[in-house]
């Protein structure tokens, strides 16, 4: 079976089931890179400190990734 004819019939499962799926799929992947060295996080809390940027909260930016995503 091709990849195309997989995502097809993957799509036309419910909604339930595509999410079963996912969930399981993702279970196979190695976690995304979490890895921050200390010099980042002295950078970013010198950024936060002098006023460079401004901290949002975490609602804040899950609303912008989806205002983003176009959701």
């Amino acid at each position: 079976m091709k990849l195309e004819e997989i995502e097809q019939e993957v799509l036309s499962l419910p909604e339930r089931e595509r999410a079963s799926l996912a969930a399981k799929l993702l279970d196979t992947l190695p976690p995304p890179g979490t890895d921050v060295s200390d010099d980042e996080v002295e950078r970013r809390e010198r950024e936060l400190e002098s006023g460079q940027v401004t901290p949002i909260s975490h609602e804040e930016l899950v609303r912008r990734v989806q205002q983003e995503r176009g959701r």
